[in-house]
């Protein structure tokens, strides 16, 4: 099969990515977006697995399609990232509908666990922002250097 444009995830049509990376922190994290919804899977393993939501692509479950992925850094303090995209994406309203025009969309993430190097404000709601500013003004990965601002 022949690469894309770029040979990257920003490749598949419909799929829109951001990232950000803080190198003094040694930490980042990168948001998969996908507007019309995605089916995915995850196979989680190790004794101490930094995840949130990933129980619900479980097959037998309710959930069909994710509205995004969410893979950072920071452990516990990164999973946090999820909450902003899950606001952005609930107020564009793209979600998993519910009763009474209420959205909720469904956000899996999954952390790395670097809580020695990663602060807990290094996933502050600016970094948040860039990302997903960057997922939806681009369908290409962009690296953002809030601290240039």
């Amino acid at each position: 099969m022949p690469a894309g444009k770029k040979n990257s995830l920003t490749d598949v049509e419909g799929i829109l990515v951001g990232h950000y990376t803080d190198v003094q922190a040694a930490s980042g994290v990168s948001v998969v977006i996908c507007p019309e919804g995605a089916t995915a899977g995850v196979d989680v393993r190790g004794s101490a697995p930094g995840t949130r939501e990933t129980d619900l692509l479980a097959p037998l479950n309710l959930v069909e399609k994710v509205q995004a992925v969410v893979l950072t850094g920071g452990s516990v303090y990164g999973l946090s990232t999820a909450d902003g995209v899950v606001r952005w994406l609930a107020e564009k309203g793209w979600r998993f509908p519910l009763g009474n025009n209420n959205v909720a969309p469904i956000v899996p993430a999954a952390a790395q666990n670097e809580i020695g190097r990663a602060a807990a404000d290094c996933m502050a709601r600016a970094i948040i922002r860039a990302v997903l500013a960057a997922a939806s003004l681009h369908n290409m990965i962009a690296f953002c250097d809030l601290r240039a601002r």
